[in-house]
């Protein structure tokens, strides 16, 4: 007997496993069969099935199957078992086959939307974009997906890609997925999602509200670069970091600026925010920038806490007043977090409701 393995599907399908003879008999053989619960349970997962299998004179191949229950909720990947049993006219060489029904990759994940809402409008300010992320698709009129997984510069350990297992939408949130898994020679993967050449922006107040993955090792990041990049390169072109988390300090988020100085390597401002209770994977958060000639303020929750302005960003040129993209990424380990570690459970998510970018 053979096991199955297979995509759970949005409305009920079948599991066919294939039960063989060595050699065909001259006469009749049987064998009985019975399915038994293992993570999946029956009949929200499966329904059960029992029987018996009759194999004529010369026949060598039968077959049982097993209807497998319609879902399209991302869940860990679920397991039941056909056992055979009382053979006659033959004898059983595997007692049981395990069918294995995959719903790691479907699309369906709804989270807790609790936690604190930015406002819709500001005044003086006009709303000039947003991603609400309601669809049921990644707008790559919007957003391109870097891939690689050559340490990105921080010795970061996962592979980016551009997989619905890695970055999707659901449930009118984009979801960034980090997972344990053998992949471009690296043994994590996850999602890098970047606005450059597509939306690109100078001055404003940005909101971006989302919930962060906190375990060991995690390194979920909503920042910009200077669209110059590729002309004057890094850290010439400035880096915004609205919001960085390592997961060491679950309660703790990072703004930082940074620029090059004279002598052409980085200066950085970068100040911390911690919550009074809890950790930043419970509820949502809004991480916003404001952003004016000569003056920059990131704020959690409304909350101002890391400032740089033309005045104490020095030795080197100010970078930001010039246009900027945004990057939106779930790294697993690296310089800064350091890598996961046996507390640390994979998939790991950081859900992003919405980004709102406002101008005056």
């Amino acid at each position: 007997m053979y096991g199955v393995s297979d995509n759970r599907k949005d409305t009920a399908n079948t599991f066919r496993f294939r039960v063989d003879l060595s050699m065909a008999s001259s006469g009749q053989a049987s064998v009985g069969y019975t399915t038994t619960d293992g993570t999946a349970k029956s009949p929200k997962d499966y329904l059960a099935q029992s029987g018996t299998l009759v194999f004529a004179p010369g026949q060598t191949e039968m077959y049982i199957d097993v209807k497998i229950t319609g879902d399209s909720l991302r869940q860990p990947n679920q397991f039941f078992y056909v056992q055979l049993s009382n053979p006659k006219n033959c004898i059983i060489n595997t007692q049981k086959a395990t069918g294995e029904i995959i719903n790691e990759d479907n699309w369906f994940l709804p989270t807790d939307s609790s936690g604190y809402v930015s406002s819709n409008s500001y005044p003086g300010y006009n709303l000039v974009w947003s991603d609400e992320f309601n669809g049921n698709s990644i707008n790559t009129n919007d957003w391109n997906f870097e891939t690689g997984g050559d340490g990105w510069g921080n010795h970061e350990l996962e592979y980016y890609t551009g997989r619905p297992q890695n970055a999707f939408v659901s449930c009118g949130n984009l979801i960034i997925e980090a997972r344990s898994e053998n992949y471009g020679n690296n043994y994590y993967t996850s999602a890098r999602l970047t606005t450059q050449n597509k939306r690109t922006f100078l001055y404003g107040r940005i909101d971006i509200r989302a919930k962060l993955p906190v375990a060991s090792g995690m390194w979920p990041a909503l920042w910009m670069l200077g669209s110059n990049i590729p002309q004057v390169g890094w850290p010439a072109c400035g880096e915004t970091d609205i919001m960085e988390l390592i997961g060491k300090k679950p309660n703790q988020v990072a703004g930082s600026f940074h620029w090059a100085n004279s002598g052409g390597g980085v200066s950085s401002i970068s100040k911390s925010d911690t919550l009074l209770s809890g950790d930043f994977s419970q509820q949502f958060h809004v991480f916003s920038l404001t952003w004016e000639k000569d003056s920059m303020q990131i704020l959690i929750d409304d909350h101002p806490y890391s400032t740089a302005n033309s005045q104490n960003v020095t030795g080197g040129n100010y970078p930001f007043n010039l246009p900027f993209f945004f990057i939106f990424n779930v790294a697993v380990g690296g310089d800064w977090p350091g890598p996961p570690d046996y507390n640390t459970n994979f998939p790991q998510r950081m859900f992003v409701d919405y980004v709102r970018v406002f101008q005056k």
